[in-house]
């Protein structure tokens, strides 16, 4: 007897033997045990996830000789025509290949007449998306209103081609693609009926390539046996696939992070001498980043190789990121290289590249820490703000190009004319010129109203404040951010403790906490070593003063202009009201 291929060998035969696809089965067994059965099922999906088989099962199922039922029998003569395909009343129609409607014709004529040997005489038609118009508009008739002693089974993988004539007269079912677990699962239940030897790693390198495709894994199984000669080893495997193992990856990474060059690129020309497919390498790459940055964010999550654990830990999260964005991007490019071997080159010399510069972040922070004081604005609100009265001054200054705020005023009959007037005063008369030195005088004597709620207070260590550090260690970016909401606990000898809220948890990160720790030895002269631990913080941030100092601003503009004679004179007449959010203060912080 000649070999039967894996695929044919172990096609299911009824509905417990199927992988997979459960949101399919459940709804097939609860209509045949119901008697609520459709005289129209679509099944979509992509290739090798069981469409036809399912079809050919329930083929079975309406035709057994016990009767109409979800679990046949297997053994009576319907059910064993069915599975050698010879049953006379399933007819089988490959749609690619009877796209003409002389065909779809033909095949409609005989829908009439009763079936032959079964219950119901099924017509299965494959790809039915390939179907001329003419085909469909000839089947639709018979579609909706078929005999009752037909069914039709249609399978495809391309749905947006069939007619929404033709879906809306049929039951759809949308076939999943198999995860690798389940097909890695399915793999090795076969091999132990089969009595081959394999391994684990082999079979998800197989389920991998399968790539969704239950037919294609056993495909390829198929093909794994003969490379090994009768068993599975991860080695042929990897070869047969032309993919290579994580080692060589992870080694380019570690590389990567230490900056050495010319290490990437002989490591590059060892793998090229076992012929590689870096096209596959570099998916491999990609897999091994979305490892690492799943186990940064879930550390229980699971994962069988150590080495990429301890590899995840080494790297920050957001280098791990802009490091699959570049593989991405060079993946998309891989096509336009010279050749493989260059365009997989390429990526790595720009994670080379695009690699945080820790290592003169040192110097960087001492650079930054020569700019002029009055450069930095945001963090030395404090200084520029220090009297309340050049504060409230600050709030109405405009240069003679900037106009009062928006006024809202409806168009009213007479009143448009007036409104035309005013914008024109408003052009050529600066607003310094509206409010007199006697209001001035008056707005420098008033107090600000406090806000609603009590600022929280600074946390205060020897006779400095946090606030008053913070713009001192010329922190930029993320590093800064991360200052800016942490609060100054304690210094012990060279020990220096923060606390950052937990809303902050996100600004963590190893390269910024590096930064600052760098920052705070230039800014003390001495050793010194940074601890940042999480928790509900009762003191106010840099940050929640900036925003608060902010609010104080923007409140006293809006307070100054809304008591404004000139401005309520406008309101009162013209029945207008100020826009929210039109008024600036000038020196706004960001």
């Amino acid at each position: 007897m000649s070999y039967q291929v894996l695929a044919r060998k172990w096609r299911p035969q009824n509905f417990t033997e199927m992988v997979g696809q459960q949101h399919v089965l459940k709804a097939l067994i609860n209509a045949l045990d119901g008697d609520r059965l459709h005289h129209a099922y679509l099944f979509t999906g992509t290739r090798g996830v069981g469409k036809t088989t399912i079809a050919r099962i329930l083929a079975k199922c309406l035709n057994c000789e016990t009767g109409v039922t979800s679990k046949p029998c297997g053994t009576c003569g319907s059910c064993q025509e069915i599975a050698e395909g010879r049953f006379i009343d399933l007819i089988e129609v490959d749609a690619a290949s009877r796209t003409k409607v002389e065909d779809t014709r033909e095949l409609l004529d005989n829908v009439q007449y009763a079936p032959t040997r079964g219950r119901f005489k099924v017509y299965l038609i494959d790809e039915v998306h390939m179907l001329s118009g003419h085909s469909f508009n000839a089947l639709l008739k018979t579609l909706e209103e078929p005999p009752p002693h037909v069914k039709f089974l249609f399978a495809t993988t391309d749905p947006q081609k069939l007619p929404v004539t033709i879906l809306s007269r049929c039951l759809q079912f949308n076939l999943k693609r198999m995860p690798v677990d389940m097909i890695a699962g399915h793999l090795q239940y076969l091999l132990n009926k089969e009595k081959i030897n394999g391994d684990e790693a082999s079979l998800r390198l197989i389920a991998r390539a399968a790539d969704g495709s239950m037919r294609d894994g056993l495909s390829l199984l198929d093909q794994a046996i003969s490379f090994g000669n009768g068993e599975l080893k991860e080695t042929d495997v990897r070869e047969m696939l032309g993919t290579i193992s994580h080692e060589p990856l992870l080694n380019l990474l570690k590389l990567v992070e230490v900056g050495d060059g010319e290490a990437i690129l002989n490591d590059i020309e060892q793998m090229a001498g076992v012929t590689p497919d870096f096209e596959a390498a570099t998916d491999a790459l990609i897999t091994l980043l979305h490892k690492m940055a799943v186990l940064q964010v879930v550390p229980q999550a699971e994962e069988d190789d150590e080495a990429i654990k301890q590899l995840a830990d080494q790297f920050s999260r957001e280098d791990v990121q802009l490091y699959y964005q570049i593989a991405i991007h060079g993946r998309r490019d891989l096509p336009l290289s010279p050749d493989p071997r260059s365009g997989f080159e390429m990526i790595f010399l720009r994670l080379l590249t695009f690699r945080p510069l820790r290592d003169i972040a040192p110097a960087i922070t001492e650079k930054k820490k020569t700019l002029k004081h009055n450069d930095l604005d945001v963090d030395n609100i404090d200084r520029q703000e220090s009297a309340k009265d050049k504060e409230l001054k600050k709030s109405v200054e405009v240069n003679n190009t900037t106009v009062p705020p928006v006024i809202d005023a409806p168009p009213w009959g007479e009143s448009a004319p007036v409104v035309k007037q005013v914008n024109k005063v408003a052009d050529d008369v600066s607003v310094t010129s509206i409010v007199t030195s006697q209001k001035v005088q008056q707005i420098k004597t008033t107090t600000v109203k406090e806000q609603d709620e009590v600022p929280k207070q600074s946390t205060v260590v020897g006779d400095k404040k946090w606030y008053e550090i913070v713009p001192k260690l010329g922190l930029t970016g993320r590093p800064a951010e991360l200052a800016k909401h942490c609060v100054l606990t304690s210094i012990e000898g060279d020990h220096i403790n923060l606390l950052l809220d937990i809303s902050g948890e996100n600004l963590l990160a190893k390269t910024a906490e590096q930064e600052i720790e760098a920052a705070l030895k230039t800014y003390y002269n001495r050793p010194v070593h940074l601890y940042i631990n999480t928790q509900r913080l009762a003191e106010e941030t840099p940050a929640e003063r900036i925003e608060r100092k902010q609010r104080e601003r923007q409140k006293a503009a809006e307070d100054l202009m809304q008591n404004d004679p000139f401005v309520q004179e406008l309101q009162h007449r013209f029945n207008a009201h100020l826009v929210p959010n039109s008024i600036t203060p000038k020196g706004n912080s960001n």
